[in-house]
């Protein structure tokens, strides 16, 4: 069956890819970026089935009009892809206010605002289906991503708590928890903090650590995209790649193991 989707952050990576993946068998697709230019090849291809929405999900606002532009063009919005977000580098200390707050502005608050804009519309349907880019870096940590680490936390714990507000009203909700993969993410869209000499071995020992195979290739997560989309049953929860389910069991496994360690102590300050 044909679905309409909406897809933020479309103008490259995986966005683009899965807009392109749903209109090729002929689902509708409304694309958002910042500069409708990079969205140009995707209407000329695909005509009407597209709609292209300049949007800075940055802008509460804007996003609900976006959101309203979508469901006016296409008559209905059954699946919410939550895809715009950056990553920020740099360690903790050496990064500014302003990179802070505009790296949760547009990774959890622009998310945020969409979501918020979407759930009436999916509410009066009785039906739809928002799916969370986050990260496997939302479930565990790497250094120099700490406030991209912190964004993806974030999102998870609003994402966690949204499905349980809103399975009632038929709305579904997957968070996508992808490891590193070969996009411009970690290029031209990241963004940089102006490094000191303090966290240069830090850094350094971090870049030795990658290796290639550590990172997936983008084309081949249209299928699981697609899959969840399909599913009458999504998961909560979906990691991508080969690193990331590994990783996030090795840490789990410690945090648990910490949590006994730690049980008596624990218990005893609960106070009876």
């Amino acid at each position: 069956m044909t679905k309409t989707i909406l897809i933020t952050g479309a103008s490259r990576g995986f966005g683009k890819l899965w807009a392109e993946a749903f209109l090729k068998r002929g689902d509708k697709v409304a694309v958002t970026a910042r500069n409708l230019d990079t969205l140009s090849d995707l209407k000329a291809k695909y005509g009407d089935a597209v709609l292209p929405i300049q949007l800075d999900v940055n802008n509460r606002e804007d996003c609900f009009t976006a959101i309203k532009s979508a469901k006016d063009y296409f008559g209905r919005i059954d699946v919410l892809i939550n895809n715009a977000g950056y990553g920020l580098f740099g360690a903790i200390e050496e990064t500014t206010e302003k990179e802070a707050r505009d790296q949760m502005e547009t990774n959890f608050f622009g998310l945020l605002w969409v979501t918020q804009a979407v759930l009436p519309i999916m509410r009066e349907q009785k039906s739809g289906h928002i799916i969370q880019v986050s990260s496997f870096l939302g479930l565990m940590t790497l250094p120099v991503l700490g406030l991209y680490n912190a964004s993806k936390f974030a999102v998870e714990g609003l994402s966690e708590t949204l499905a349980t507000e809103v399975a009632s009203f038929g709305i579904k909700v997957t968070m996508i928890e992808p490891n590193g993969f070969s996009t411009d993410w970690g290029g031209a869209s990241a963004i940089q903090t102006q490094a000191t000499e303090t966290y240069a071995p830090l850094k350094q020992a971090f870049q030795d650590g990658l290796t290639p195979d550590m990172f997936g290739k983008p084309e081949a997560t249209t299928a699981a995209i697609i899959k969840i989309v399909d599913s009458e049953n999504p998961p909560l929860r979906l990691l991508l790649g080969k690193v990331a389910f590994p990783a996030v069991k090795h840490t789990y496994e410690q945090r648990l193991k910490s949590w006994e360690e730690w049980k008596e102590v624990s218990d005893d300050a609960h106070g009876n």
